[in-house]
């Protein structure tokens, strides 16, 4: 069974930083499982590291598709089992580094994607709920309806929430749930960082936020803005760049925009937490504050060297 490293873990929580040292020490190649840095020319607001922060190790699925090319979990799986075969060719081991857990889980477990079909009925009778009643009434009911899918839906996501709601709706049955689990098709050392006590995490989240917009994300969005993508896409959905829409449509103030920026990505970094934590294979590393990088770089080696027997 084929042998991965993967470091999970909110946003902030200095996943990119441990993936290099791994690869360094592991003779690895890192595949991206961010969902967002994949897109060009949208670095800043998603971190995605550059030439000088990736120090040489070679990555993959970061600045490889327009932003409005088509990305998602299924996508993902094809491309990552692609690049994972081609790394191990090289007798390197792949890194999967990132924090979007549905992609990292349906790799490592061969999921299921609950693909049924549309019903065009259903979805319309949706969509005119939507219209009339708007985004945060239709997440309500899906939080009635199937409370673990909302939990990972932001409620300005409206297609997935439809999409959600439709298959409840067709086949009486939880998108949460249409979800299939099985055994790992990997041998994996499934790594999660975190933050104790948590609003040392929140105020990391802060800082970068506030470095983002000092290294120039209000001009890498408006760049983006004006190429005028349809905001329904999935890349247009980043945190960091639709409330930048929002201020350069005249609907917030720039200190607003910054100030909602925060604040959903401190949300959304509790929503991964949720998530690894549900995982009971995942290992958790928490950074306290006393701790050093050297410290928690030894710790996080000697367990991928027992389980996987380096």
């Amino acid at each position: 069974m084929d042998k991965i490293i993967i470091i999970a873990g909110p946003t902030a929580s200095g996943k990119t930083a441990m993936g290099i040292s791994l690869a360094k020490c592991y003779n690895g190649e890192i595949i991206s499982a961010d969902s967002m840095q994949v897109y060009k020319d949208m670095n800043i607001g998603t971190a995605t590291p550059d030439e000088v922060e990736t120090e040489g190790v070679k990555h993959y699925l970061i600045n490889e598709l327009e932003p409005n090319d088509e990305y998602n979990v299924a996508v993902f799986i094809i491309k990552a089992r692609q690049y994972i075969e081609e790394i191990i060719s090289r007798d390197k081991i792949p890194i999967l580094v990132g924090g979007t857990g549905l992609y990292i889980d349906a790799l490592l477990y061969g999921y299921n994607l609950g693909n049924k079909s549309e019903n065009v009925k259903i979805k319309k009778e949706l969509q005119d709920k939507l219209d009339k009643f708007g985004a945060e009434y239709m997440h309500n009911l899906l939080c009635e309806l199937d409370p673990a899918e909302a939990e990972k839906i932001h409620k300005n996501n409206t297609k997935r929430v439809l999409r959600a709601l439709e298959i409840y709706y067709s086949a009486n049955e939880k998108k949460s749930q249409s979800v299939k689990k099985s055994s790992a098709v990997c041998d994996a050392a499934y790594i999660a960082l975190t933050y104790e006590p948590r609003d040392v995490l929140y105020e990391r989240i802060n800082k970068r936020v506030d470095i983002m917009f000092d290294s120039g994300l209000l001009e890498e969005a408006k760049e983006i803005y004006d190429r005028k993508y349809d905001k329904s896409l999935p890349s247009m959905q980043a945190i960091g760049y639709k409330e930048l829409f929002e201020y350069f449509d005249g609907k917030i103030d720039i200190d607003k925009s910054k100030e909602i920026i925060k604040q959903r990505t401190r949300n959304y970094a509790k929503r991964q937490l949720t998530w690894f934590k549900n995982n009971a294979d995942v290992k958790f590393f928490t950074v306290n504050s006393f701790d050093t990088f050297g410290k928690l770089f030894a710790g996080v080696c000697e367990y991928i060297d027992e389980r996987l027997k380096i």
